[in-house]
C-alpha cells in the first residue's frame, strides 16, 4: 500500500516534466523565460568583421545556456568572453536563472566574422540566437554609428 503514494508522486512529477518541456517550445520554461533587449552593431569600421550587443534577460526558474548565434550578414558568428585584456572565443555563454547574460563593449560580445556586406548605420541586423533548452529567438540588431554609447545614446 505504501507504493501508491509513491508511484502517484512519481507519475506527477514525470507529468510536470513534461509540461516544462513542452513550454520550452515557447521560448520559456516556465512562462517567462527568455528575452532580449538593448541589442545593437556599431557600424563596422572592417570590411570583413563587425561586433554586437545585447543583454538576454532569463526570468525562468533553470538556467540556460547560448551556445550558438548566426546571421545572414556574416560566415560566422563567434560568442567572445573578454578575461581581464584579452579576447576569447567561448563556446557557449551561461544565462542565469532569473538573472541576465550582458553582452557589451569592453566585456563579453558577438563578433561577426567573415562578413557578407558591410552592415549601414540606420539599417538593422537579424540575428538567431540558439540556446541549449529555449526555442531560438531571432532579434532584429539596429546598426548604430562606430561611435555608439548606449549610456548616452549616442
Amino acid at each position: 500500500m505504501r507504493r501508491l503514494p509513491l508511484v502517484t508522486a512519481a507519475v506527477l512529477a514525470g507529468a510536470l516534466a513534461l509540461t516544462a518541456c513542452g513550454s520550452s517550445d515557447s521560448g520559456s520554461d516556465d512562462g517567462a523565460g527568455l528575452s532580449v533587449g538593448s541589442a545593437y552593431m556599431p557600424q563596422p569600421v572592417s570590411d570583413t568583421m563587425a561586433a554586437g550587443f545585447l543583454v538576454i534577460t532569463n526570468k525562468g526558474a533553470a538556467g540556460d545556456v547560448l551556445t550558438r548565434v548566426t546571421s545572414e550578414v556574416a560566415g560566422e558568428v563567434t560568442v567572445h568572453r573578454t578575461v581581464g585584456q584579452t579576447m576569447e572565443e567561448a563556446k557557449s555563454l551561461d544565462i542565469p536563472a532569473h538573472g541576465e547574460l550582458v553582452l557589451q563593449s569592453g566585456g563579453d560580445h558577438l563578433m561577426f566574422e567573415q562578413l557578407k556586406r558591410k552592415p549601414l548605420e540606420g539599417e538593422k541586423v537579424a540575428v538567431q540566437l540558439h540556446f541549449a533548452k529555449t526555442s531560438p529567438i531571432t532579434v532584429e540588431m539596429p546598426v548604430k554609428s562606430a561611435t555608439y554609447n548606449p549610456k548616452t545614446g549616442h
